[in-house]
């Protein structure tokens, strides 16, 4: 990880910085990782954006007629980012230097798409590019 952080980085190294931390996270704790990845920092939040996050055997469950299905899926994705979750903050404090308050996620089963919003204890700090 670099160690350009903080107020001494721009908001871009710290985006990248945040999208890396994030894709290291879903391929370590969740097992795969995804194959496109954006992150946002808006003030006090970080919107980060993940595409084609599923498995194949999610995807199998996300196209099935019942809902049931996509509702496991959700259901056991919600659990282990609940799991992790000291580790992605730990993360994304350590990258921005600012405590993070909550966290909010949800996965689209049509998609494969998945957003994290992180809230920050203050707005985040970036040298101006």
């Amino acid at each position: 990880m670099s160690t350009v952080k903080g107020s001494k980085a721009t908001k871009g190294q710290l985006e990248a910085l945040i999208s890396d931390a994030v894709v290291r996270f879903e391929k370590d704790f969740m097992g795969r990782g995804p194959l496109e990845t954006k992150s946002y920092i808006i003030d006090d939040m970080i919107l980060v954006r993940l595409k084609r996050v599923l498995t194949p055997a999610e995807h199998q469950l996300a196209q099935s007629q019942d809902q049931d299905g996509r509702d496991l899926i959700k259901k056991v994705r919600v659990a282990l980012i609940e799991k992790g979750r000291s580790l992605l903050d730990t993360s994304i404090e350590d990258i921005v230097g600012i405590k993070v308050i909550s966290l909010h996620t949800d996965i689209s089963t049509v998609t494969g798409e998945r957003i994290i919003i992180f809230t920050l204890a203050s707005p985040t700090r970036f040298r101006q590019e």
